[in-house]
Order: C-alpha cells, then sequence, then structure tokens
C-alpha cells in the first residue's frame, strides 16, 4: 500500500515530531495518501496505523471526525455546502437544495460523469458571509445565491473540459 515514494513523504512528515510522538503526523500522512488516492481507504487507514504505530480504530476516529478526509471516492470537484445554524438562516438550505435540482444529486452523492460531488458540511468559519461553500477542500465561497451557484457549476465544468482538450 505504501510506495517509497509515500513513506519518503511520510518520513518528512514524522521528522517535525519528537521521536516518542510519531503519531502526531496521523493528519499528514492521511492527506498524502488522500493526495494519491483521491481518497482515504479502510486499507489506507490501517496503512497509516501500522506505520505510525497505532490503533487502526485510533486512525479511523480522525479520517472520521474531519471533513476534509474523504471515507469514499468523490467527484473531481467536491462541493462541500455549510448548513450550520448561521448559513441555514441566510439560505445554506436552500444553496444545498438548488445544487441538488442542478446536479441531479442528493448530498452524499457524486455525479454519475464523476464531476461533481455534493456533501453538506459543518461550520467553515465564515459565518458573516453566509451561505457558504468549500470546493475541493480548499477554495472558499461566501455569498452563493442561485446565481452564483450555477455560475460555479458552469465554470467547473468548463475548467473540466478544457483539461480534457
Amino acid at each position: 500500500m505504501i510506495s517509497e515514494d509515500i513513506r519518503t513523504r511520510f518520513d518528512r512528515e514524522v521528522a517535525k515530531y519528537p521521536a516518542d510522538r510519531k503519531q502526531s503526523a496521523v493528519m499528514a500522512c492521511l492527506s498524502i495518501l488522500q493526495d494519491v488516492e483521491g481518497w482515504v481507504s479502510p486499507e489506507a487507514e490501517r496503512a497509516v496505523a501500522e506505520y505510525l504505530g497505532m490503533a487502526p480504530m485510533a486512525v479511523h476516529e480522525v479520517t472520521t471526525f474531519y471533513n476534509m478526509y474523504n471515507q469514499q471516492p468523490v467527484g473531481k470537484f467536491k462541493l462541500n455546502v455549510c448548513t450550520n445554524l448561521p448559513c441555514q438562516l441566510r439560505g445554506g438550505y436552500k444553496a444545498l437544495e438548488h445544487l441538488q435540482a442542478e446536479l441531479g444529486i442528493r448530498a452524499g452523492q457524486t455525479t454519475a460523469d464523476g464531476m461533481f460531488t455534493l456533501q453538506e458540511c459543518e461550520c467553515l468559519g465564515a459565518c458573516a458571509d453566509a451561505p457558504v461553500m468549500l470546493v475541493n477542500d480548499r477554495k472558499m465561497l461566501s455569498y452563493m445565491s442561485n446565481e452564483r451557484l450555477d455560475g460555479l457549476v458552469q465554470d467547473l465544468r468548463a475548467v473540466a473540459q478544457g483539461e480534457q482538450s
């Protein structure tokens, strides 16, 4: 499961911590495997546990606690819509419902073409800009009206189309 390249990357992360605290690199190791595989499989969790000398359940607890770790394969674009109370009061569920209708999927699903995965998420820390969402765990978007959501989907489709050309 762990190639020599991945082991080298793990070693670099573990080296940042005292020798008796190598388990502190669990999140970095999970992120590395997700970067390579696109998600964190049960096999990946076990590989990280073995490498770090941790109980597999302890690694699984980290994977399931943080929504940045994909526990199943996801689309090219993962759209996380905040539905916590502040976003909810300012249209978070409406944004989620709009995307569900636009993409033809429910939260937790991926489009048939593998392009989009739609998810609800916990607070993204931008309550004043609600409703907010996160694209691919990296790009925060605020004030997501239906028009902005439609534009986002169109832009992401264009990006994917450009990569295929």
